[in-house]
């Protein structure tokens, strides 16, 4: 019997998968033909063009990492090629997870070893 009931679970939770998945592929659809037929297809950050056999390539950006924000007008999309998609995710990423700031004591920890500090004297030696 509990097998039944972890087969029948598995089955409800593949559902959910599948309509989730579903719903955002059509979300997906909506805003990048629009962003497609409202941008010129050429990315937004390194220049590169895309043409039909290759747009597949051009991903629509959202500037606030909204994926929700979908205004009609397209302001909150950017056309990125999948690199520099990745790239820009990656950095938004980065700057949350060290806290966002530009100040130095925000980057991390200053080195504070000198491996080098005794080379001139070492060199100095050298040439006597």
């Amino acid at each position: 019997m509990s097998q039944d009931k972890g087969f029948t679970g598995s089955l409800k939770l593949d559902q959910v998968v599948a309509e989730a998945r579903k719903k955002r592929e059509e979300r997906d659809k909506g805003y990048r033909q629009q962003a497609l037929k409202m941008y010129p297809w050429i990315c937004g950050r390194c220049t590169r063009e895309f043409t039909h056999t290759n747009i597949h390539e051009l991903t629509v950006h959202h500037r606030d990492h909204d994926h929700d924000n979908n205004p009609e007008d397209g302001s909150n999309w950017e056309l990125l090629c999948v690199y520099c998609h990745d790239n820009e995710h990656s950095r938004y990423i980065e700057e949350h997870m060290h806290g966002g700031g530009s100040n130095q004591s925000d980057q991390g920890a200053t080195a504070t070893s000198k491996p080098f500090s005794a080379l001139k004297a070492l060199l100095d030696d050298k040439d006597k």
